[in-house]
């Protein structure tokens, strides 16, 4: 079986290491420049890695379209061009689904499939460098075929991603861009929106940046990801946004009038309502907004507890990847933030400092 990744990155490197070694899967790396070969290479996410589209996608079974969603459209009408092998299936991983998955419907493909997909996982890193075979471990992996697609593809295509152990689950397209507009575009536009509002008073008064060190920072998160993504995502979800954000100009409208009318029951009700409906929602680590592995611990003032703490964790070769006091601590439940990469360690970590009699907060 030959795989064929269009765009060795984070999300096309972690599906190669899925893939890579497995009995009868040859995996090959497709690259638009020649600077982009020896790093897919050197991380061993592929087999074998080329400058041709043409030669990685010749006899392959299936094609992963990895690229950034402004150019998906452009590579799918390129594969279009090209002599795929008979019954290829060819897959994206783009987070829109109605816009890709329409052209391909009307473009004729020459006897191959295409099946949209969108692994639902990430992290604050990029690049192929921080690809992983864990990434999409337990997280949901999206599939929105089109009707004429046979049921025999699609199968083909799950099986295929089980590699990945992921849970694959299949969503018409345009409830799928309905769905992540509400939970990931618009809470990215609404951090952004927030920030710079905050950055604006701040201008005026250093003082807000230096009191933004907590809490607000960690639910503005997501303001600092990617502007070019984040452009292009939005962009291609235009419509479905434009929608969410006059619902969401109604519900602040409801708190400004609440406010004015100083109705306290009301304010209340909001916020007892939104919480029942979020202590409701699944303890997923991984989903659509890239999970934060921290936990928040309340020490004492006292000489060395920082540096015992590090070593404690250290010694039980549990890898830490940052550790943070602090100082504004409004919204935030406890003096030291301890951050972790993968969910294990951050488990580990927070079995061993409850052993040790730390009060830990997650």
């Amino acid at each position: 079986m030959k795989i064929a990744i269009i765009g060795v990155g984070l999300i096309g490197g972690s599906l190669g290491l899925c893939f890579k070694g497995k009995p009868g899967i040859n995996v090959v790396g497709h690259a638009h420049m020649p600077e982009l070969i020896d790093p897919m290479i050197t991380r061993g996410v592929v087999d074998t890695a080329t400058l041709s589209l043409e030669e990685a996608t010749e006899d392959a079974d299936f094609i992963f379209l990895c690229v950034p969603v402004s150019l998906l459209e452009h590579y799918l009408l390129r594969l279009a061009e090209l002599p795929l092998k008979q019954g290829c299936i060819i897959t994206d991983v783009g987070s829109t689904k109605s816009s890709i998955t329409r052209l391909a419907s009307e473009t004729n493909l020459q006897g191959a499939y295409f099946i949209g997909g969108h692994p639902m996982a990430g992290s604050e890193r990029s690049g192929v460098t921080a690809a992983s075979s864990v990434l999409f471990e337990n997280a949901y992996y999206v599939l929105c075929p089109d009707a004429k697609v046979p049921e025999q593809a699609v199968n083909a295509l799950k099986e295929l991603l089980g590699h990945t152990k992921a849970q694959v689950v299949t969503v018409e397209p345009v409830m799928h861009d309905d769905i992540v507009g509400a939970i990931s575009h618009l809470p990215h536009i609404i951090a952004a929106s927030l920030v710079n509002q905050v950055r604006a008073y701040d201008e005026e008064n250093p003082l807000y940046s230096t009191l933004a060190a907590g809490g607000f920072r960690d639910i503005t998160r997501i303001a600092s990801s990617d502007p070019i993504v984040w452009r292009d995502i939005l962009l291609s979800n235009r419509q479905v946004l434009l929608r969410l954000l006059r619902d969401w100009n109604s519900q602040i409208e409801r708190f400004t009038e609440l406010l004015e009318c100083q109705d306290g029951f009301g304010v209340e009700q909001e916020f007892a309502t939104a919480g029942a409906f979020r202590s409701e929602l699944p303890e997923r680590r991984k989903g659509m907004i890239t999970s934060t592995f921290d936990l928040y611990i309340d020490v004492p003032d006292t000489p060395g507890i920082i540096g015992q703490i590090a070593t404690l964790l250290g010694d039980h070769r549990i890898n830490l990847s940052n550790m943070q006091i602090i100082e504004s601590r409004e919204d935030v439940p406890g003096i030291l933030r301890l951050s972790f990469r993968q969910e294990e360690a951050w488990n580990r970590a927070r079995e061993l400092l409850q052993s040790q009699g730390h009060h830990v907060v997650i």
